[in-house]
């Protein structure tokens, strides 16, 4: 990791463990293991198991945070497999990847100061740290191994409390160069306070162990298969509903051809009651041809007779006939009740081979209200056609 990544990974590491967040997550996941089985939760389970490695004299002891009960205890004057042989009896049942060794610095090894620094020196405070060494302690900081750790006291405004831990490297690294020796590798180095870790590291970087991390390449995967899956269920979802829409939509278009369906059947069955309607209105407002040749019949003489009657659409009425005496014919039809104003058409004629007087005659017909009086009684003569 470079120094200028440093600053800005601490800011988000400070953001983090300043939210709600961590603490959710370790209630929502306590929660969970309960529903795991037991081997897979040991499969799947995991985090930190710090264990504490101190210097006792001319002994090593090592002990689980948070606990005073040793787990193991062996001489320095050892070999190198006899004592990694008695920390791996002490770390008997902890998983390899889970196991996290911290060298434990007595608190009369360790210089530590109260620092009350400006706001803006949080994403900087190792520089800070280096800075404030000569001004806090009698050394200078490359004689000593350092952290520097932001507190929770109250400070005052624009400023944050900090607190500087240094150990001088006479002290550190010959203990560190033990250890070395022996093959046993810590991940930090911190102050024992009340059977726990302070929560300094004052190890170097450079002497930091690299660990490889299965299970993380495991939940890496297992991650990445979820969203694999979450991806897949969204997919189908919006597949299941493009189907229902699409399903839908063929629905509306049925529906809709079935309502114009509908819609032409109520337009011609109006259709067809306003061409009844009419046909109705029609015939009531206009006199049946057999009622005017009736009527004609009976009130023409019994010496006339018809040879033709026409009714057009305008209700005009024009026969055509002979009679010994057709001028009269206007007088015998002017009291009909079914057509008026009758008249002669063009001249009257008389006709050699019948000596009758040939005639041709037009009148209106009278509308049905008018025609529903009485009609005429028939003449003595009959009607004739």
């Amino acid at each position: 990791m470079t120094s200028s990544l440093r600053p800005q990974l601490e800011r988000v590491r400070r953001a983090w463990r300043a939210s709600p967040l961590p603490r959710f997550f370790a209630w929502w996941g306590g929660e969970l293991a309960f529903l795991v089985p037991a081997r897979s939760r040991v499969l799947f389970g995991g985090g930190a198991a710090w264990h504490l490695l101190e210097r006792a004299g001319d002994d090593w002891r090592l002990r689980r945070t948070g606990s005073h009960d040793m787990l193991a205890q062996w001489p320095d004057s050892l070999d190198a497999a006899s004592q990694q042989v008695a920390l791996a009896d002490g770390l008997r049942g902890v998983d390899r990847e889970d196991l996290r060794l911290a060298l434990c610095l007595p608190a009369s090894a360790v210089l530590r100061r109260l620092l009350m620094l400006p706001a803006a020196a949080r994403d900087t405070l190792q520089q800070v740290g280096a800075f404030e060494m000569d001004r806090q302690t009698p050394f200078r900081a490359e004689q000593v191994r350092y952290d520097i750790r932001e507190l929770d006291t109250p400070a005052p405004a624009g400023r944050l409390a900090a607190e500087l831990v240094a150990v001088p490297r006479t002290t550190l690294d010959p203990l560190l160069a033990r250890l070395g020796q022996v093959g046993i590798a810590v991940d930090a180095v911190d102050l024992g306070v009340d059977g726990g870790r302070l929560g300094v590291n004052l190890l170097p970087a450079e002497l930091a162990p690299r660990r490889s991390h299965p299970r993380q390449r495991l939940n890496l995967a297992l991650t990445a298969a979820c969203v694999l899956l979450l991806a897949l269920v969204l997919g189908q979802w919006l597949h299941n509903r493009e189907s229902a829409l699409a399903q839908m939509q063929t629905q509306v278009e049925t529906m809709r051809a079935e309502a114009q369906e509908v819609g032409g059947l109520r337009q011609q069955l109006q259709d067809n009651a306003g061409a009844a309607g009419f046909l109705a209105a029609r015939k009531k407002s206009t006199v049946s041809a057999l009622a005017v040749l009736q009527d004609i019949t009976q009130r023409l003489p019994i010496t006339a007779w018809l040879e033709r009657l026409t009714i057009d659409n305008a209700g005009q009425v024009g026969f055509q006939g002979q009679s010994p005496q057709a001028a009269r014919l206007v007088d015998a039809l002017k009291d009909s009740t079914v057509i008026s104003n009758p008249n002669f058409q063009g001249t009257i004629q008389a006709d050699p081979s019948t000596g009758k007087e040939r005639f041709y005659m037009v009148a209106q017909m009278r509308k049905p209200t008018a025609a529903k009086t009485a009609p005429a009684a028939p003449s003595s003569n009959g009607g004739k056609p």
